[in-house]
């Protein structure tokens, strides 16, 4: 049985204050303190049992139901209180935050599965649930797919902003009377995903011209193509717009295209990505020499990065440490289409070049190997994110049908995941640039430091005369329906 929790744990009381204001009263801001904590130190996320472990204990009549409105129909927004999140943050860890140019804007993704039962009847518990690919674990499973942005400054790490992917399928009305069938009258709608594919690509122009469309929702400019790289783009000018300092954007493939590489050399950002390996170099660009240093002879005026690697010479490659990592490299300037000109880093594991290989790909072509890695490796805390925000702080526990309404629990995980490293930061002096703690250990900090509390409170009363059977009652009551005496 959880302990019950009689305070909000000392990082909530510490720095939510700075929130207060967004909150109409007294008791909304009791919840958003509580449910923090909650998310913090108790190994059940579910709004049950932190209406039974924290709630119970600190505010009259708190119940699940209270929590369920408080995030259904209370009118906090998420916007605000994400943005008062990200100032609050640049604002505490401006002593140990990196230079700007050296600090990295991560875009990634990840699944929020639920499991079938909550997705019947093709997602409509759930709002915009859908099936999903994954990319680690196989096959489509049914789940809600954000899409985050993530800030790494040194020891400085937080998430930003999140965006809910929407498969095309979903946005797009196919069937009977709808306006993907208006400008096509005489085409059957295609059932498959190919063929669908075909008809979107020369459906979309004629649909963002009919003003009737457009007028449909705020969103249907952006309906049709609500795309990774639509989401990624979306991110990178919400983070600018917070004026978060970055010099550099890290994403997977996935978001690899003509129209965000634009966007970030507008902007003067420097950008790595992983260049997927069917992806098509000029071969004009660049020369290949084989192990007796002649010219390698390139049939036509592209070929891809799969057939390239098996003809680059063993002697190419170049041993490089990166932390305590070794990998066998080469590098060079090609030129991508739709990219431009761009440096390559095609990267093994082992010193025989057997296994897969990496091919990262940037726009500063002037930067060495080693630079270009140990940047790219500064994904990893999004990695972390995703583990310690399901494993820690209930990412993916909350039981919401409604898209507006869950947005407000993501919201309240990325602040109770900025709590946390604002207790694993070095000392504003210290020269580390990696956190002092994991997010895990000052979970569990928070939770040490609670019970010490929850031992003071029963000890103060049993001081003061109240029985131990009274003091049980009291702070169970939530637990075992006893009612305090």
């Amino acid at each position: 049985m959880q302990l019950p929790l009689v305070a909000p744990a000392p990082l909530v009381t510490t720095h939510g204050t700075a929130f207060r204001d967004l909150f109409e009263n007294r008791c909304q801001f009791a919840h958003f303190a509580h449910d923090r904590t909650g998310l913090m130190v108790l190994e059940n996320k579910s709004r049950a049992t932190i209406a039974r472990g924290v709630l119970g204990c600190v505010l009259e009549s708190a119940d699940k139901t209270n929590l369920s409105r408080f995030f259904a129909e209370a009118d906090w927004e998420p916007g605000p209180l994400n943005g008062r999140r990200v100032r609050y943050l640049l604002a505490q860890t401006r002593a140990q935050r990196r230079p700007k140019q050296a600090s990295v804007l991560v875009l990634d993704d990840t699944l929020c599965e639920h499991g079938g039962r909550l997705f019947e009847h093709g997602g409509r518990l759930f709002e915009h649930g859908d099936r999903h690919y994954n990319h680690g674990a196989g096959p489509y499973p049914l789940a809600h797919h954000p899409v985050t942005s993530f800030y790494v400054s040194g020891a400085v790490r937080f998430p930003l902003d999140l965006r809910l992917y929407r498969r095309y399928e979903e946005v797009t009305p196919w069937e009977g009377e709808t306006y993907v069938a208006t400008p096509f009258p005489e085409r059957a709608i295609p059932t498959t995903k190919k063929e669908r594919t075909r008809l979107h690509k020369e459906g979309d122009p004629v649909l963002l011209q009919d003003a009737t469309f457009l007028a449909l929702h705020p969103q249907c400019a952006t309906k049709i193509d609500l795309g990774l790289i639509d989401l990624g783009l979306e991110l990178i000018e919400a983070a600018i717009r917070h004026k978060v300092p970055f010099g550099v954007l890290l994403f997977d493939g996935w978001y690899l295209s003509e129209e965000l590489v634009r966007v970030a050399e507008r902007r003067r950002k420097a950008w790595i990505s992983i260049l997927q390996k069917n992806r098509n170099l000029e071969t004009a660009s660049f020369v290949l020499k084989d192990a007796a240093g002649a010219p390698v002879p390139l049939a036509g005026p592209h070929i891809a990065v799969s057939d390239l690697v098996p003809l680059i010479p063993p002697r190419a490659y170049r041993e490089l440490t990166v932390g305590a990592q070794t990998y066998w490299c080469m590098t060079l300037v090609v030129r991508v289409p739709a990219l431009g000109q761009v440096r390559l880093v095609i990267s093994f594991a082992h010193a025989d070049l057997s296994g897969t290989y990496v091919v990262l790909v940037t726009n500063q072509r002037e930067w060495r190997a080693q630079r270009i890695i140990a940047t790219s490796r500064q994904r990893w805390p999004t990695e972390t994110f995703d583990q310690d925000g399901k494993g820690h702080l209930g990412l993916d526990t909350y039981r919401l049908c409604s898209a507006e309404a869950m947005a407000k629990p993501w919201c309240l995980v990325f602040v109770a995941y900025s709590f946390l490293p604002l207790a694993c930061r070095p000392p504003p002096l210290a020269p580390r640039t990696v956190p002092v703690r994991t997010i895990g250990e000052a979970c569990r900090q928070q939770a040490a430091a609670l019970l010490q509390t929850l031992l003071r409170y029963a000890h103060d009363r049993l001081l003061g005369g109240v029985t131990i059977e009274d003091v049980v009652a009291t702070l169970f009551a939530k637990h075992q329906g006893l009612v305090a005496t």
